[in-house]
């Protein structure tokens, strides 16, 4: 237990200690693993330009074996966003999930891989770019109503030499973006009923 609770904490770690600010801008974040350690992770990294890079995933599986493959890609993300900053100024979500997967398919476990969604945030101009490596796309919610937001991908880890695909959507003032991982669709209330896409849509 006690070794659990360490466990729980140097996960906690990993994760953004304070949102970012950004003026115009509101953010919000949760993350409640299913046990004592998860998978599921989130980053928020600055990038040129006053930009803001954000990040959501999902490793298969629960409990320690996921929280370790978490720690791990956490730190691949870290070290391919530093090399995409050098390359280009990290213009790229769908260039970061190529590097990431080729990084990450010779050491995944058997039986593993994680899902994962990248966007780049220009809070000036309100445009979002994004790709997805096998993660739920965002939810946006503009005036004309909420709609969730094309892309799939192949998730990290599977096959090397993978291909993303960048993807733009223009944010306007009042319009709200949701980030989340699949933990949030399938959790189910105490009669076991899923809370699903349609719930969460409406």
């Amino acid at each position: 237990k006690h070794e659990l609770s360490m466990a729980r904490s140097i996960q906690e770690s990993l994760l953004p200690k304070e949102l970012p600010n950004l003026p115009g801008w509101r953010l919000a974040a949760h993350w409640e693993p299913a046990r004592s350690v998860g998978g599921d992770f989130y980053d928020f990294i600055r990038l040129p330009g006053e930009r803001l890079g954000i990040v959501v995933g999902d490793v298969t599986d629960k409990g320690v074996p996921a929280a370790l493959v978490m720690a791990n890609t956490h730190s691949v993300l870290r070290a391919v966003v530093n090399s995409a900053i050098q390359r280009d100024g990290a213009q790229s979500p769908a260039w970061i999930l190529a590097h990431m997967n080729d990084a990450m398919v010779p050491d995944m476990p058997m039986m593993m891989f994680v899902t994962c969604l990248i966007a780049i945030l220009d809070p000036l101009q309100g445009r979002l770019r994004y790709s997805t490596a096998g993660h739920p796309p965002p939810i946006h919610r503009s005036r004309e109503g909420a709609i969730s937001l094309p892309g799939r991908g192949v998730p990290l880890g599977l096959f090397e030499k993978k291909s993303y695909e960048d993807r733009e959507v223009e944010v306007a003032h009042g319009d709200f973006l949701l980030l989340f991982s699949d933990a949030l669709i399938e959790a189910h209330n105490p009669q076991e009923d899923m809370f699903g896409d349609v719930m969460l849509m409406e």
